[in-house]
């Protein structure tokens, strides 16, 4: 998989991006590649096992998540979407 374009640019997802303060609560402060996000988002996820039981699909947001969702429990896949209002 290539990171770079045919220009030799960064492709979007591995351009650094500076998180929002809701977001840097789970991330880290500093600028992250979008994958990076997703990743360490991932990672907070699992630690504090908010995947719910039944259905691994959906994620229970905890208090600093639901700052970055917006509410208390989103799908796998619109977690990129509120994930992406929390990027510049």
């Amino acid at each position: 998989m290539a990171t770079t374009t045919k220009t030799g640019k960064p492709n979007a997802l591995q351009k650094p991006m500076q998180p929002s303060p809701e977001l840097a609560a789970v991330v880290g402060a500093g600028p992250l590649a979008r994958s990076e996000v997703v990743s360490k988002i991932w990672d907070y996820i699992k630690s504090n096992n908010l995947q719910n039981p039944a259905n691994k699909r959906e994620i229970l947001a905890d208090d600093k998540l639901q700052k970055v969702f917006g509410r208390d429990k989103v799908s796998m896949f619109e977690m990129n979407k509120f994930i992406s209002a929390h990027l510049k």
